[in-house]
């Protein structure tokens, strides 16, 4: 069964879903079953610096950044998007990333605690929640 909101990954060809709506059935795609992806956090691997960080930024703007230092944004080695999830999973906020663009993005809707995941293209999924 799949839940509302979970990630699931095509261990062959990189397609990454979400689920919508929660269902009973197996996602498959190029006729494998799909993998469930959970984010790494930064206890994991002391050394990574992809950790989705909350901060105010000067003009008092909500922000989450990838890194407390901020992640390179290189062709080859870059965050591909960063997503943030309301605690009550009602709200959902998703922005992509290309090389050279800063990995941050300004929060919307920002209340009360906020989960945020980041993808990079080389170290996979990140997870980190605001206070």
């Amino acid at each position: 069964m799949t839940e509302r909101l979970e990630l699931y990954r095509c261990d062959i060809c990189g397609n990454l879903v979400q689920v919508i709506l929660s269902g009973e059935g197996e996602l498959v795609c190029c006729g494998e079953p799909m993998k469930l992806v959970k984010g790494k956090h930064q206890e994991e691997m002391i050394t990574e610096k992809h950790v989705p960080v909350f901060r105010i930024n000067d003009d008092g703007n909500n922000i989450v950044q990838v890194g407390s230092v901020l992640h390179p944004m290189n062709d080859d080695h870059y965050i591909m998007f960063i997503e943030t999830i309301s605690e009550d999973k009602k709200h959902l906020e998703l922005q992509y990333l290309y090389p050279g663009e800063k990995p941050e993005m300004i929060l919307e809707n920002k209340t009360g605690k906020t989960l945020a995941y980041d993808f990079c293209n080389l170290h996979g999924l990140w997870e980190g929640e605001s206070d």
